[in-house]
């Protein structure tokens, strides 16, 4: 059995810990990225990347590869309540569009990019141990698929492995602001049924689907129905995926001149914070925080999280402030960030029906293209839900929608 130092270990190479190991590789740390899965391979997810985390994208240099993948940009978000249609711009003039690109792709560039920083990534490796020595995570030990056991041990090891985190796991990591599962989300890729430009999503009684376009001519249709009919529905799943779209007869029109290339994936997703550090040990992207896919910002998470630990991890390493100081602000930036979003999201999934107050303010919005932009950006994560809904903000937009009213007509 072989034995390897580090200055950090990653467990799990996908958008949350290959970032993070991109970063401290580019800072100069001795990074090793581990994940049992070989790259390119899928995973399950909601694909979107918000215009604020491409931006990301092109501050890492890594924005021109997925360009490059040929996944179309998404420059327009349509929101369909059924009676209402709000359409507007998910970004800013600084970071305008979205992408939804498969994980094949966007994954592939990311541990490639780590692997370019300097990290030393070994895919296709099970870590069967997490190693504690005092109460202290020391390590790991592990294997590749057929190949003897080794250990590696640094002063920290980064759990990125998702929700089910064998590191969180291990060090029994306290959660938080916990919600029940609230839907099941099931998803499928379709040929022939170009969006042109536009990630549609379409709110239904109890029921909800979206759609936008991805690699190598596909689409990427998500759907879903409340927790409470999972049990029902889970046997026959894919009947019940097709039948969303009867809610939406245009849309349905449009499915039925395209071709399905996929099973029906699906999952359903828990809503909790964890403690996202403890004697060396520290956690990022859904090991950490994970929320219901409605609003498709775990990408965007991923990206930010990795961003923070990075700068908390360097700022302890380098001696400007204590391990428990730089992670104590780590936990504090990523939950006073999520938050908001992490109400909202958990509130648009359970699927209900909207408030009759909720109505009219959309009723308000609809046509009036500075109000739907913002309703657009904050379910792209730009702007925050207090401030639309910030009484206001509320305000001007019943006004604007009062002087429309008592405008004359067009001649």
């Amino acid at each position: 059995m072989s034995k390897q130092d580090f200055d950090v270990i990653v467990v799990g190479a996908r958008c949350a810990g290959a970032p993070t190991a991109i970063l401290l590789a580019t800072k100069g740390y001795r990074v090793l990225l581990v994940d049992r899965a070989t790259f390119p391979s899928d995973t399950l997810s909601t694909h979107v990347i918000h215009p604020h985390a491409v931006a990301t994208l092109a501050r890492w240099g890594l924005l021109d590869r997925l360009v490059a993948s040929g996944c179309p940009p998404i420059h327009t978000y349509a929101f369909n309540f059924g009676p209402l249609e709000i359409t507007g711009s998910p970004g800013t003039s600084d970071a305008p569009v979205a992408y939804c690109p498969r994980r094949t792709v966007l994954d592939k560039i990311l541990v490639d990019a780590a692997i370019a920083a300097g990290a030393e990534l070994r895919e296709g490796f099970a870590v069967d141990e997490v190693l504690v020595s005092h109460g202290q995570i020391t390590g790991i030990k592990g294997h590749a698929k057929h190949g003897p056991s080794v250990t590696a041990t640094a002063p920290l090891v980064i759990g990125a492995d998702g929700r089910h985190s064998l590191v969180a796991k291990a060090v029994s990591a306290q959660t938080y602001h916990e919600r029940p599962v609230l839907q099941a989300a099931y998803y499928a890729y379709w040929s022939g049924l170009p969006m042109a430009g536009r990630f549609e999503t379409h709110i239904g009684d109890r029921r909800g689907f979206a759609a936008a376009d991805t690699n190598d001519g596909l689409t990427m249709v998500v759907g879903g129905w409340p927790f409470a009919s999972f049990q029902a529905n889970k046997q026959d799943h894919e009947r019940h995926y097709l039948s969303l779209f009867d809610q939406a007869p245009e849309f349905r029109d449009r499915l039925r001149g395209a071709r399905r290339e996929s099973k029906v994936f699906g999952a359903t997703t828990p809503n909790f914070f964890r403690k996202p550090f403890g004697p060396g040990w520290a956690l990022v992207g859904d090991a950490g925080y994970i929320k219901d896919p409605i609003t498709a910002q775990g990408i965007v998470d991923a990206f930010r999280d990795a961003e923070l630990l990075t700068a908390a991890v360097d700022a302890w390493r380098s001696g400007v402030c204590s391990y428990e100081a730089s992670m104590t602000e780590y936990q504090s930036k990523r939950d006073s960030q999520s938050l908001p979003m992490f109400g909202f999201t958990c509130q648009v999934a359970a699927l209900e029906p909207p408030p009759p107050e909720l109505v009219e303010l959309l009723g308000a919005v609809q046509g009036n293209q500075a109000a739907m932009d913002q309703f657009c950006r904050v379910n792209a994560g730009i702007l925050s839900p207090p401030e639309f809904f910030a009484e206001a903000n509320v305000g001007r937009i019943f006004d604007a929608r009062a002087l429309r009213a008592a405008a004359p007509p067009p001649t």
